[in-house]
């Protein structure tokens, strides 16, 4: 099994630009469409634990995500999809930027599902509050509710609020 080591963004640029990298983003379609780095291939995680995926590029593979955390934590995993020489790119897309190295930003594209869930359960648990507090207490349980429904979806991997949220609008292009 391949070792992966950290590598930095300055080498991961510098490795692109001369050809020997293939840099490859684990983030989901969603979170990658709004902002990547140019010419970095999009393989979600999700899709190389579901799939019998190997990635025989010829080069030096370097995974990253958006903070370098989700490498760290699946870095065993990614290992197993390379056979040649392999690294995850240190602080991920956000230390990528913290360099000043470019990234494509289509602000077109609406935000990532997962911050779209958590920007809505925290505005409808304050209203929850604040209706408790300023109308009625019964109104609590708006706040109850909403984290019911979380718990809910980290017990069973499933989002009522995340299904809803893709049918919006804002969202129809680039989920359906």
């Amino acid at each position: 099994m391949t070792q992966l080591n950290q590598i930095s963004p300055e080498d991961v640029a510098s490795g692109m630009t001369s050809g020997n990298i293939t840099l490859i983003d684990i983030r989901e379609a969603d979170e990658y469409s709004r902002e990547y780095i140019k010419d970095a291939l999009n393989i979600p995680l999700s899709a190389l634990t579901k799939g019998d995926i190997d990635l025989d590029v010829g080069k030096h593979v370097v995974f990253h995500c958006r903070s370098g955390n989700r490498t760290e934590v699946n870095c065993d995993q990614l290992a197993t999809h390379v056979e040649g020489h392999a690294s995850i790119m240190e602080g991920g897309l956000n230390a990528w930027k913290s360099a000043n190295l470019p990234v494509v930003v289509d602000t077109s594209v609406p935000i990532e599902l997962n911050r779209q869930v958590q920007i809505t359960a925290g505005f409808l648990t304050l209203i929850g509050v604040v209706l408790g507090y300023l109308v009625h207490p019964v109104l609590f349980g708006i706040s109850a509710f909403i984290g019911g429904g979380l718990m809910f979806s980290g017990l069973s991997g499933t989002c009522a609020m995340a299904g809803v949220l893709m049918r919006m609008p804002w969202n129809r292009k680039a989920f359906n």
